[in-house]
């Protein structure tokens, strides 16, 4: 499931491919502008669905592992990335294999958030997952996006989705500490340029050294 010192040599020859590709194409524009250099580093992809983003992150250098809780899912991945280590897992209980500390970087991709409802299981994985030093990213929708409709009406309480102290509390619970936490406009998510309402969300913590 996880590329060790063992296979790292096959490891890079079967992606080697991908990486002369650059991998940017895949990735939002503000994680490829948040990102670290992924060269040689060992990514743990959280919610990687069908692998468009996961490729991505190869085709940066990174040696990754995606997870994903739909089977389905998975095998759709493995047919776009064969060569990819790819895990069917729910992201709020990762297995302990991924659980050692071995991940420089864990992306934790758009609409992963949506789907959890232990916080705390999910940030305690993450920490578990990542080595000290190393840096969680989660890119998502904002969740007062999520309760708004098209003409900007409240449809859903915030407090009632994932209100963003949420998600805070649950990463300082697991150890980790905050470095970036950003609310960004999208202009275009509701057919129109507006500015006024957060779009986006975008989280980088840091699991201490």
């Amino acid at each position: 499931m996880e590329p060790t010192e063992g296979n790292l040599r096959a490891w890079e020859e079967a992606h080697r491919s991908l990486r002369r590709r650059g991998g940017q194409r895949g990735l939002p524009k503000p994680v490829r502008e948040r990102l670290p250099d992924l060269d040689g580093r060992h990514v743990l992809h959280l919610s990687c669905g069908a692998g468009r983003e996961t490729a991505a992150l190869i085709g940066l250098g990174a040696l990754v592992t995606g997870v994903d809780a739909s089977e389905e899912t998975v095998r759709a991945a493995r047919k776009r990335i064969p060569d990819a280590a790819l895990v069917t897992a729910d992201v709020q209980s990762l297995p302990v294999e991924l659980r050692r500390g071995r991940f420089d970087v864990v992306y934790s991709s758009w609409g992963t958030l949506a789907i959890v409802s232990d916080f705390a299981g999910w940030a305690g994985g993450v920490a578990a997952a990542l080595r000290p030093g190393g840096v969680l990213m989660a890119y998502d929708e904002h969740p007062v996006a999520a309760c708004l409709d098209q003409m900007l009406h409240w449809h859903d309480s915030y407090f009632d989705a994932w209100p963003v102290g949420v998600l805070v509390e649950a990463l300082v619970g697991a150890g980790l500490a905050i470095e970036r936490l950003e609310e960004l406009p999208d202009p275009n998510r509701w057919g129109r340029r507006e500015v006024r309402v957060p779009g986006d969300l975008v989280v980088i913590a840091r699991k201490p050294v």
